[in-house]
């Protein structure tokens, strides 16, 4: 049986291990580390870097595994292109699980961005209530525009708080549903939300619920992300392994 990590911090990543697990694979999962209180894992969990590509190859062939499965976030852009280098250099198969992007429907305003500097630029000047749900990495270029008003929603903390005069904060883990984000926008008087294109059905319920009330969004457009293997759900990626051979002797 081959042995398997996976790069997580996903919905997915935690699925596949469950699965895994279920089939009595042996398999690692790996986290960033940045949540303080991460969900459970069905499987060994690793926390923290490899010290980049170099460093994952080296992990990779003292630990002997065989197959690397990049269930990453869709903008850990560059531990997607650490995992695509460290397996061609370690001799790895690399798979990636990837969630496919949302795609913008009928009574949809969307505004697709490059990053936060410009999402700032695409709310304009004039004061707003804002809703950022972003990573607490993005934050910080939010100073530059403090006649918004601000909701920030986070898993952990937001340390130290925003620079900027009006800002409220919400600690929640999805999933979030629509219904319930509807009433959080119309309750909050959200006029603009700031995200990511995450993908999947977990924090979609605010895209939904944009939709519903006329509110514009601000979307993060996806980075680009290395050439791989690709597949799009848990169950995706095993039937896949089971394909490779990967799951052979279970």
């Amino acid at each position: 049986m081959a042995r398997i990590l996976i790069l997580g911090g996903t919905t997915e990543a935690r699925e596949l291990a469950e699965l895994l697990a279920a089939r009595g694979v042996t398999a690692t999962l790996s986290l960033a580390g940045r949540t303080i209180s991460p969900v459970a894992m069905p499987v060994p969990v690793r926390v923290g870097g490899f010290g980049g590509a170099a460093g994952l190859a080296a992990h990779l062939r003292e630990q002997g595994i065989a197959i690397l499965v990049d269930a990453t976030h869709p903008y850990a852009a560059a531990m997607s292109s650490h995992a695509a280098e460290a397996a061609a250099m370690a001799g790895v198969t690399l798979l990636a699980l990837r969630r496919p992007a949302w795609q913008p429907v009928a009574g949809d305003d969307w505004t697709e961005v490059p990053d936060a500097h410009a999402a700032i630029a695409a709310l304009g000047e004039a004061s707003c209530r804002v809703f950022l749900a972003l990573g607490r990495q993005e934050l910080l270029p939010f100073i530059e525009a403090p006649q918004h008003a601000y909701l920030i929603r986070s898993v952990d903390p937001v340390e130290p708080p925003l620079a900027v005069p009006n800002a409220g904060y919400i600690l929640a883990r999805g999933p979030f549903e629509a219904a319930a984000e509807l009433a959080l926008l119309r309750d909050e008087r959200i006029e603009a939300i700031v995200c990511k294109n995450s993908g999947g059905s977990a924090t979609y319920g605010k895209i939904s619920a944009a939709r519903a009330l006329g509110i514009r969004v601000v979307m993060l457009r996806r980075p680009m992300l290395p050439q791989a293997t690709e597949v799009a759900t848990a169950g995706d990626a095993l039937a896949w392994l089971d394909h490779a051979g990967a799951l052979r002797g279970v």
